[in-house]
């Protein structure tokens, strides 16, 4: 299973969740891709990696919803790369 299918699958446990610790999306592949502004790892811009440690459960869920949402993209990025 690659990161992305196991971070789509911890974005659907996180926000299914009610739990007041939210996890950090980071899985340790940290490089910021030049075309999206994104981790490749976490799919987290920078302010969002910056801001995690003090944002409330609240926000750090919007994170994930923005990860979800992220991801059809990037695979989408990696199915149609585009020519250089």
């Amino acid at each position: 299973m690659s990161h992305l299918s196991r971070l789509q699958q911890r974005a659907s446990q996180v926000l299914a969740s009610d739990t007041v610790h939210v996890p950090s999306p980071c899985v340790s592949v940290c490089a910021v891709n030049p075309d999206t502004g994104w981790c490749e790892g976490c799919l987290r811009n920078i302010t969002e990696i910056a801001a995690w440690g003090q944002m409330d459960a609240v926000a750090q869920r919007k994170i994930w919803q923005l990860i979800q949402l992220r991801l059809p993209v990037v695979h989408t990025q990696r199915e149609n790369p585009r020519q250089g």
